[in-house]
């Protein structure tokens, strides 16, 4: 008897942090990546996503994803991210500096034969109906990057 009271207290339990954990998380409304061109990314390329109109308002998380293979040369990349509204009216212009790598030389990224990075970019507070296009370009001194297999975006809203 007193194993099965046991036992039906930790499932109980096990449900309940089950619950809890899922009800804090985000609910993505956007996840969507762009191939970059295999020769590399040139600076005047823009990837573009295309957001909305949502369905419910409240507070956005942005993040962008980034995907790259041993050939790319650098340790950071620069990223300038244009968000327009509806009829193309600016809502903001951010540059996100992606570090790659840590103090002690060691990727920040996970995979095998390429490393994948999320950054956050922004928290938007959003109206149901609203669209987002979202452009994104890099910003570095060389013109053509090598090693940038693509580019993400995902956004989720916050519960």
């Amino acid at each position: 008897m007193a194993n099965s009271k046991r036992t039906l207290l930790y499932i109980m339990s096990l449900a309940l942090c089950c619950v809890l954990t899922t009800a804090c998380q985000q609910k993505t409304v956007y996840y969507h990546y762009e191939q970059t061109p295999l020769m590399g990314w040139d600076k005047n390329d823009t990837l573009s996503f295309a957001l909305g109109p949502l369905s419910a308002s409240g507070t956005y998380v942005q993040e962008i994803g980034l995907r790259i293979s041993g050939e790319y040369p650098f340790t950071g990349l620069n990223l300038i991210v244009e968000q327009h509204g509806k009829a193309g009216q600016m809502l903001r212009v951010d540059t996100l500096v992606c570090n790659l790598i840590n103090e002690k030389g060691n990727a920040k990224g996970n995979g095998v034969s390429h490393l994948q990075y999320q950054f956050r970019l922004a928290t938007l507070a959003l109206e149901e109906g609203d669209e987002i296009n979202v452009k994104v370009r890099h910003d570095m001194k060389r013109d053509i990057l090598p090693g940038i297999s693509d580019i993400g975006l995902r956004m989720a809203r916050n519960n």
